[in-house]
């Protein structure tokens, strides 16, 4: 999402060059699907990264060229392999196909403006008709009621009346299909000190952040400069907020009272992740008293809570807790909390016995020959 802010960023003060999207990977990749590079106009540095670094010097330096007469489609191969028909190897392990437009288009500036829309709330998606050796590329955008914002020229309406099916995060041949969902936004319910590096770190990850707090000393906008929105706001005043059921809230005022009547206000509300910081005893006597206050048992209070919040991660300090903190609701609104990704002996043996790993070995054992 801190990608897609910088390109438009970008393309709202006229410094972009070529768009990179990264349309179909294959293998190891380090970026998926929808990720973007944006080249500057001046020819000196870009915004956004389709690789892990190995790719963006040279899709940089030739992107002007490859799309200089129309969009164009790139594959580059990250396989260590010095012999292979596809240049750059790179030791991913992968291939992947990048598409370059010039901004000067209609469907460049159909998506870029499509992607500003996102960035305030406005959901889209976005199917791409991949250029070939016969057609330029195409495009459509459809809004949240999968209205057509914007079709390309030539498109026949039942061609756009098919691709209304199309989904993202399947694959399709010469077509890439994307949601441009809104940016995660987090409400931070207690504007103490603790909550700037959740600000920061929140920030760092492109989300939306609103700080409220029924104290005017400390929810101040000139504490808090990243946010969003600094709110001076009690819990009686919730309905202010506008919560939707994809947003997450951390009730942190360290206030006991405070903390009561925001949980007992969140707990009868939509949002699908609630965190509450404090200690385990603390927050058990916070949970009862609103469970009472809500007629509702514990044991739903405690299915609709994270509390402790954050994962445990270990450390200490302000910083550390941010980090749980925002780990935990990156994992939860990503579809769930994730185990370890380290490699296990037995995967590794696998790989090597499919001969996913041969061109690895082959090299460690040149190198290390003798």
């Amino acid at each position: 999402m801190r990608e897609r802010r910088g390109i438009v960023e970008q393309w709202k003060a006229g410094r972009g060059g070529v768009l990179v999207t990264l349309v179909h990977a294959e293998g190891s990749s380090y970026r998926r699907p929808g990720a973007r590079l944006l080249t500057h106009v001046s020819g000196n540095g870009h915004t956004g990264t389709i690789s892990g670094g190995c790719l963006e010097g040279e899709v940089v330096r030739r992107a002007a060229w490859i799309a200089r007469d129309h969009a164009a489609i790139e594959r580059y191969s990250m396989s260590f392999d010095d012999t292979a028909d596809i240049p750059y190897g790179l030791g991913c392990g992968g291939t992947v196909d990048l598409l370059f437009e010039s901004l000067d288009t209609p469907e460049a500036r159909a998506l870029l403006m499509a992607m500003a829309g996102s960035l305030e709330g406005r959901e889209a998606t976005v199917i791409s008709f991949l250029p070939d050796a016969e057609r330029g590329l195409r495009r459509l955008v459809f809004d949240a009621r999968r209205e057509v914002v914007f079709a390309s020229e030539g498109l026949k309406p039942e061609k756009i009346d098919c691709a209304r099916g199309l989904e993202p995060g399947r694959s399709y041949e010469g077509r890439f299909v994307e949601r441009l969902t809104a940016p995660q936004r987090l409400f931070l319910l207690g504007a103490g000190d603790d909550a700037k590096p959740l600000v920061e770190l929140a920030t760092l990850l492109g989300w939306s952040v609103i700080v409220a707090d029924g104290r005017a000393q400390l929810a101040r906008p000139e504490r808090f400069p990243q946010a969003e929105r600094v709110l001076v706001l009690s819990a009686g005043e919730l309905a202010e907020l506008g919560l939707r059921h994809e947003d997450a809230v951390i009730v942190m005022t360290h206030s006991y009272e405070q903390d009561r009547e925001w949980l007992t206000a969140i707990l009868g509300g939509p949002p699908r992740y609630v965190g509450l910081l404090g200690a385990r005893h603390r927050s058990s006597l916070l949970v009862t008293e609103a469970a009472a206050a809500l007629g509702k048992t514990v044991e739903e209070c405690c299915r609709a809570l994270f509390a402790p919040v954050g994962l445990s991660l270990g450390g200490d300090g302000p910083e550390a807790i941010a980090l749980a903190i925002c780990a935990e609701i990156q994992a939860i609104t990503s579809g769930g909390l994730g185990n370890s990704r380290r490699l296990q002996a037995l995967e590794i043996a696998e790989q090597v016995e499919q001969g996913g790993a041969s061109l690895y070995l082959q090299a460690y054992c040149a190198l290390n020959a003798g």
